[in-house]
C-alpha cells in the first residue's frame, strides 16, 4: 500500500516505517514541520519516499495516518480535494496524553466517525473524551537495541526535551532532591542551563544534547534510568531504557504502571521513595543489573517491534477493507 504520513515523532515513526509498504512522507523547501522529509538521524528504509504536495496530487494514498489537528485540511488540499475519512481510508494517532481541562478534554476528531482515531496507550484512550469517533489502541513499539547496559557510571540518567519550559508535566521540580540521592546525566533538547535553573551544581545535574546514534550507549553507561515524569504519554526513552536493560526509577504515573511491571524497577508517587531506589541501584550494581535485565525481558514482550507491526497490520486491514 501507498501510506501517507508526516514526519512528525522521529522514534515512532521509525517504529512504524519497518512494515512491509511505501510510506509517502511530505519534504517542502526549508524541511518546516509540514514537510520534514526522511529523518536524517533515524534508521529508515529505503521505502519511505519523499514526495512534494505537487507531486500527491496525482499519487494514488491507500491510507492517510495523521497526527495533528491541522492535518486533515493539509491531506485534502495536498490530495487533489480527496477528504481523509471520506474518499481515502484514515486513522488519526494520538500521540499525546490530553492537556488542559482534564480529564474533561475533548480530541479534536470527537465528532468525525469516518476514521478511527488511534491511541498508542490504553491511559490517553481512557483518559481523552473520545467522542463517536471509533477508537483503537496500538501500544508502542521499539526496535531493539539490544542488551547494552553496563551501568558502570555510579550517576542516573534522565532524558527528556525541554525540561524548564515544561517544568512539572515532566517532573523538573523534584530534579535536585532526586539528584541528592543520585547526581544527574540529563539528555534532551533544550537541556542547556538546567542546573544553574535547578540551582544546581554541575556535579549534580550535567547535561547534553546527543545526537541519536550516540544517545543508547550513553545511557546504558549510567547506573539506572530515573523518570520522575508526572504527566505525559509514555516516553519511549522509557521503553528504550528497559531494552538497554537498565532499571527503573519512576513515578507511578500516567501508563509506567503498566509498562513497567514488579521486579523491574521502581515504582512510586512519593519521590522519597524513588531517591531510595535510586540510592540503593547506585550502590548495589548487581540488583540494578539483575532488575534491569528482567525490564529488558518486560520490554522485548510487550513492546517489541513484531507485536507493534502485527498490531497495525491488522488495523490497516480492518481500516482499509
Amino acid at each position: 500500500m501507498n501510506i501517507l504520513l508526516w514526519h512528525v515523532h522521529g522514534s515512532w515513526t521509525t517504529a512504524f516505517v519497518q512494515g512491509p509498504h511505501r510510506y509517502l512522507v511530505p519534504v517542502l523547501p526549508g524541511r518546516g514541520p509540514d514537510g520534514r522529509g526522511r529523518a536524517r538521524t533515524f534508521p529508515w528504509p529505503e521505502s519511505v519516499t519523499e514526495v512534494t504536495p505537487e507531486e500527491l496530487t496525482e499519487t494514488p494514498v491507500d491510507l492517510v495516518v495523521l497526527q495533528r489537528p491541522h492535518e486533515p485540511g493539509l491531506a485534502r488540499r495536498w490530495l487533489g480535494g480527496r477528504r481523509p475519512g471520506r474518499e481515502v481510508p484514515a486513522v488519526y494517532v494520538e500521540h499525546n496524553a490530553p492537556d488542559g481541562d482534564v480529564p474533561g478534554t475533548r480530541h479534536p476528531c470527537a465528532d468525525r466517525d469516518d476514521l478511527t482515531l488511534v491511541h498508542v496507550t490504553h491511559f490517553n484512550r481512557l483518559f481523552w473524551d473520545n467522542g463517536r469517533a471509533p477508537t483503537a489502541v496500538v501500544e508502542h513499539g521499539v526496535m531493539d537495541p539490544g542488551h547494552r547496559y553496563t551501568g558502570e557510571y555510579e550517576r542516573a540518567v534522565v532524558v527528556v526535551n525541554e525540561p524548564i519550559r515544561r517544568g512539572r508535566h515532566t517532573g523538573t521540580d523534584l530534579l535536585p532532591a532526586l539528584s541528592r540521592a543520585a547526581p544527574l546525566d540529563v539528555f534532551g533538547m533544550a537541556t542547556r542551563g538546567l542546573a544553574r535553573h535547578l540551582a544546581l551544581s554541575g556535579g549534580l545535574c550535567r547535561t547534553w544534547e546527543l545526537p541519536q546514534a550516540e544517545l543508547h550507549a550513553a545511557m546504558a553507561r549510567r547506573r539506572l534510568y530515573l523518570h520522575p515524569v508526572r504527566w505525559t504519554s509514555l516516553g519511549l526513552s522509557l521503553l528504550e531504557a528497559m531494552h538497554l536493560g537498565m532499571p527503573v526509577v519512576a513515578l507511578a504515573t500516567t501508563e509506567v504502571v503498566e509498562a513497567v511491571p514488579e521486579g523491574a524497577g521502581v515504582l512510586s508517587t512519593r519521590p522519597e521513595v524513588l531517591a531510595r531506589a535510586a540510592r540503593t541501584y547506585l550502590h548495589d550494581p548487581d540488583a540494578a543489573a539483575e532488575d534491569g535485565a528482567r525490564a529488558r525481558r518486560a520490554a522485548l514482550d510487550r513492546y517489541g517491534l513484531k507485536r507493534f507491526l502485527d498490531d497495525w497490520e491488522r488495523l490497516i486491514a480492518e481500516v482499509t477493507r
